[in-house]
């Protein structure tokens, strides 16, 4: 799985821009936390999250926060792990996107660490195939409640500033989730095409109809050759003029993920 942000590209664009979400966090790494509570993000969208409703109360760290990172041969340091293990709260996606993380916290068990799984909280199954949850519009309001209800019992003083932090952050969204629906409005049922998923869940939030093989796109996201079946019909979108947006992921533009279909 080769990418983890969305550095989309939209070619022929709806003429509206669709709206992604990138966050930056910090870099894993270790300090005295100074009373803080130390928490980690697996992944720096989630780390971001963790900061914005701890605030001052909290040391947030980011184990991947390099969008170059593949998950699948990411490989944790002696730095990482004892970030991890110090870590009184860690948030992670789950769905086989980043099971480093359990090994590390099955070698350093905690009965008072908590551990926001967000595959758990929004209740998916380990088949799910599309990993880039921090995109479904649904997701970052139950982690901020989570990680709010989390940081509340390790520091019940500050539970009302937790609180109130969340809800300001999910607050912030609200012009996010305005963008979604009028893009639903106006262009539901639009016909796209993508490379790989990283975009889906954006997409089925404003009704498009992805007209890309799956197969396809798990095999870009896994960085396999797509079988020519599914190439010809990815291809096929482009030379009858099927669809109306192309979709693609900046980071990958090997053949034949662009030229190859468009060209």
């Amino acid at each position: 799985m080769r990418s983890r942000y969305l550095t989309m590209a939209v070619v022929v664009p709806l003429g509206a821009v669709l709206l992604a979400s990138g966050c930056s966090g910090a870099a894993a790494g270790s300090s005295d936390p100074g009373g803080k509570i130390v928490a980690v993000g697996a992944e720096n969208e989630y780390a971001n999250v963790i900061g914005q409703v701890g605030g001052k109360y909290v040391q947030a760290s980011a184990i991947m926060s390099n969008p170059n990172t593949d998950p699948h041969t990411f490989e944790a340091s002696a730095s990482v792990a004892r970030l991890v293990s110090s870590a009184q709260l860690v948030v992670q996606n789950g769905v086989g996107y980043d099971t480093f993380m359990n090994t590390i916290e099955n070698a350093a068990p905690s009965s008072s660490r908590k551990v926001v799984t967000v595959q758990d909280l929004l209740g998916l199954p380990d088949s799910t195939p599309n990993p880039h949850l921090w995109y479904k519009p649904g997701t970052m309001p139950a982690v901020a409640n989570a990680v709010a209800a989390d940081l509340a019992a390790l520091q019940p003083a500050h539970a009302s500033f937790f609180k109130a932090q969340a809800a300001a952050f999910i607050s912030s969204l609200s012009a996010w989730n305005n963008a979604i629906a009028a893009l639903a409005t106006k262009y539901a049922g639009t016909p796209v095409a993508t490379t790989e998923p990283v975009a889906d869940y954006m997409l089925q939030a404003v009704g498009a109809d992805n007209m890309t093989p799956w197969a396809l796109q798990a095999d870009i996201m896994n960085g396999t050759d797509p079988s020519a079946q599914d190439v010809a019909t990815q291809r096929s979108l482009f030379t009858q003029h099927k669809v109306k947006v192309f979709l693609y992921n900046q980071q990958v533009t090997d053949s034949p993920t662009c030229s190859g279909w468009t060209g």
